[in-house]
């Protein structure tokens, strides 16, 4: 009798877990097609406003011609492997650029979230840096190095170095005290204590900073390509300085989605990998 009773109450406990199982693969398969929708949405309804201006005639179509044609025209660049040479001689500098402005970017945060002197004598130097418009480097850059590639990674390093080390200082200054207690508590110290609990729980702001240095990095990189152009290496900063130089609108819109695209593809695959890896070890990843 007793068996008998019992039957029926985990026969209960049993299917709410099946059915709540079941729904699982469901939310997730409902995320993942809200994840591509969305940004397919967003690039149809930018396209559609593109088509509207120049349907308006504010600018003649040779000053701004329409999706169509500037799309027409990428896919001859793609054909033809003009992108992927240009591209692949702007992501060498963008990848030397960046390695040496987190080298130095974090070498700085390290120092000025361990010494508060250190910090009292940069942190208005490192801000000011970070405000300067990376052009405004250019004529020393070239005064220094003249036109060539050492000028490029001198203004790609000084527009993200100063974010990187500014986000490593601030996800510093806000790590739990309670996590630093219990670290002294287990008998961490000096170095020990900043590698072992700190640099850790400072994790996701350091990667904030890395992907706002990433930003500043790209956009001086482009700026640099604009100015300084060497004929033996046309990147893609050369090819938009071309475009303009013979009022080639289509080449120009076309280039310049280029840099866009390659911009989200990095952000998605470099930075976005390293967010969800770290909300994942949170347990965060599901809420997003």
């Amino acid at each position: 009798m007793a068996t008998l009773m019992a039957q029926p109450k985990s026969s209960e406990s049993v299917a709410p877990r099946a059915f709540a199982g079941s729904r699982e693969p469901t939310q997730s398969v409902s995320r993942s097609r809200r994840g591509v929708v969305a940004p397919v949405l967003a690039v149809v309804v930018a396209l559609a406003l593109w088509q509207l201006i120049v349907w308006s005639g504010w600018k003649p179509e040779w000053v701004l011609p329409g999706p169509l044609p500037v799309l027409r025209r990428l896919v001859e660049e793609l054909v033809s492997g003009e992108v992927a040479s240009a591209a692949r001689i702007t992501l060498a500098r963008a990848a030397l650029g960046m390695t040496i402005a987190t080298l130095i970017g974090t070498s700085l945060g390290v120092c000025m979230a361990k010494s508060s002197w250190v910090r009292n004598a940069l942190s208005g130097l490192i801000a000011g840096l970070q405000t300067m418009p990376s052009v405004s480097w250019f004529p020393l850059a070239i005064l220094l190095f003249q036109l060539g590639e050492e000028s490029i990674q001198f203004v790609v390093v000084l527009g993200a170095a100063p974010s990187i080390a500014v986000g490593l200082v601030s996800a510093v200054d806000h790590v739990p005290p309670l996590l630093v207690r219990v670290g002294r508590t287990m008998g961490a110290r000096g170095f020990v204590l900043f590698r072992r609990v700190i640099f850790p729980a400072a994790l996701p702001g350091y990667v904030a900073g890395l992907k706002q240095g990433w930003a500043f990095s790209w956009r001086s990189l482009m700026a640099g390509e604009l100015m300084v152009f060497l004929a033996d290496r046309p990147s893609i900063g050369a090819r938009l300085h071309f475009a303009r130089e013979l009022s080639d609108a289509e080449g120009l819109l076309a280039w310049m989605i280029v840099v866009l695209s390659i911009g989200i593809l990095v952000d998605l695959a470099v930075f976005g990998r390293l967010e969800h890896t770290l909300r994942a070890r949170r347990g965060l990843a599901e809420e997003h």
